[in-house]
């Protein structure tokens, strides 16, 4: 063990853990992971139907640039808080170190329930909409084949496979696989830049009409309103900046390495999507004939007609998909280290069972595979009701947003005392950022919860606000069943007895098992 793991570990049993995960990950294999589970290309394409109905060019331009500006102040204060408590619990032991002895654990256990939910259902968004990814590469040459429902989700359970698969077996690759996930993005989204712009197939738009055309008569719903829906896709796409802390315990200097990736991904991925948005915007087909796009994914329409060919749509298609797979590895990783965590500390049923890892592995195997169980579970929801299904994108949108919120607001009205001695302070911009980030959260639960279309029916109807209520009520359930009775919250410090002066190794006793 490095000198520096040696400090981080024994940062982690100030918190409450023993060292249990091997430290594989520096700055950049970090920045690169958080980069690759941000995904901003995949985020925006796999979404861009909303964005098209809810005004067209200017609601995905200008919502996008809308939307990371109000991500920068949640970044910030995320940072703040992670780099006093750098540990793969996040943000529900943020809250329980935040919070009043009074409130710690219920705070706990409910932000606890919103991350992992919110974990599950954003890795099944990026797995399904891998899945629609495939389909739509399918379709470039067979365009007369159309993917009945239980086809969809057989396909879905293979992504998800394979993902899961590549998570484990090459778990000691992953950061390798993280770098050349950014070199792929980078090099892809310029290659996609070029291509497009060149070729302009469907012929070239005006300045005014990329970044100013605005239509808001699909949605049904007034200009300014319509607007705000379209900002779904972006926030989306920005949904998972936080999941990187689930990361903690396998970063060699987390303390600084970790806030660092959790801020510059942001404007990094600002700028991503911008170069990627560019090229699309001024060479846009026709909007009317991308709407009537079977199965509501035009992105590979798009590429097609744009480049001309089908062989050249293909080509770009392959860019795109090639960071749908990273972004699904990647998330899927983290997904299964949070469901670790929390069983951990003893909040999911059989949580010694999914908190065991088994010796010589290095991976939470139980964990993982009841990540990727739960996520397949939900997806047979899509049999019934495809509709229903797509609410997951709003759910995971809601649940990690709130379960950012959470301890910044904690924090917040504690009057920023515990984190006036943070590695990564705000200083006097705290209280600033951090109003701007609840208040951004609390807007768009509110917003993500309207349906994205008027008039209601019970296809155009929203169930993103159904699922969320209904994640709550299994919480509050299992709480009542079982939580208050075994649930104390995340390992208190005081509590670690250490057999060694020094050593990260000498608990005599794990408080988190």
């Amino acid at each position: 063990m490095s000198e520096t793991d040696r400090r981080a570990a024994e940062g982690l049993l100030q918190l409450g853990y023993q060292q249990q995960m091997t430290r594989r990950r520096n700055l950049w294999e970090t920045l690169f992971m958080s980069l690759a589970i941000l995904a901003i290309p995949f985020g925006l394409s796999t979404t861009i139907f909303t964005g098209l109905v809810a005004g067209g060019p200017a609601t995905i331009f200008w919502g996008f640039v809308l939307v990371a500006c109000l991500m920068l102040p949640i970044g910030a204060s995320l940072a703040e808080i992670s780099a006093k408590y750098p540990t793969s619990a996040g943000a529900y032991y943020w809250s329980f170190r935040l919070a009043s002895p009074r409130s710690r654990v219920l705070l706990s256990w409910i932000n606890g329930w919103l991350h992992v939910a919110g974990c599950w259902t954003v890795s099944l968004s990026v797995t399904f909409g891998t899945t629609q990814l495939l389909i739509a590469g399918i379709n470039t040459f067979h365009s007369e084949w159309v993917a009945t429902t239980w086809q969809t989700y057989l396909m879905l359970v293979g992504v998800t496979f394979v993902f899961t698969g590549i998570g484990i077996v090459f778990n000691s690759l992953l950061p390798k696989i993280d770098v050349l996930s950014a070199y792929w993005t980078l090099f892809g989204t310029i290659v996609t830049m070029i291509c497009l712009s060149v070729k302009a197939g469907a012929g070239r738009r005006s300045a005014a009409f990329a970044f100013g055309f605005f239509d808001a008569s699909n949605s049904g719903w007034t200009p300014g309103w319509s607007f705000f829906i379209g900002l779904l896709p972006p926030a989306f796409a920005y949904s998972a900046i936080c999941l990187i802390a689930s990361m903690a315990e396998e970063v060699h200097n987390p303390t600084v390495d970790l806030p660092r990736a959790i801020f510059w991904q942001i404007p990094i991925g600002l700028v991503n999507g911008i170069v990627f948005l560019l090229p699309i915007m001024f060479t846009l087909p026709d909007i009317s004939t991308l709407l009537t796009v079977p199965g509501g994914q035009p992105i590979g329409v798009i590429y097609t007609m744009v480049m001309g060919s089908k062989a050249g749509g293909f080509g770009i298609w392959i860019i795109l998909f090639g960071i749908g797979v990273f972004c699904g590895i990647s998330i899927l990783c983290v997904a299964s280290r949070a469901t670790w965590a929390f069983a951990r500390d003893k909040a999911i049923p059989f949580h010694q069972t999914f908190s065991y890892i088994p010796p010589g592995i290095d991976v939470p195997l139980n964990a993982y595979a009841l990540s990727t169980l739960i996520q397949l579970l939900l997806g047979l929801i899509y049999l019934g009701s495809s509709t229903a299904f797509n609410a997951f994108v709003g759910v995971a949108v809601m649940c990690l947003g709130a379960s950012y919120a959470l301890p910044i607001a904690i924090s917040l009205a504690n009057g920023r005392k515990d984190v006036k001695d943070s590695p990564y302070p705000l200083g006097r911009w705290g209280v600033v950022l951090n109003v701007i980030a609840v208040a951004w959260v609390a807007f768009e639960i509110v917003l993500f919860s309207m349906p994205p279309v008027i008039p209601v029916t019970i296809v155009t109807m929203n169930y993103a606000s159904v699922v969320f209520v209904g994640f709550g009520v299994i919480s509050a359930g299992w709480y009542m069943i079982s939580g208050r009775y075994h649930y104390t919250g995340p390992p208190d410090p005081s509590q670690v007895e250490e057999k060694h002066e020094g050593s990260p190794e000498g608990s005599t006793k794990d408080v988190a098992n």
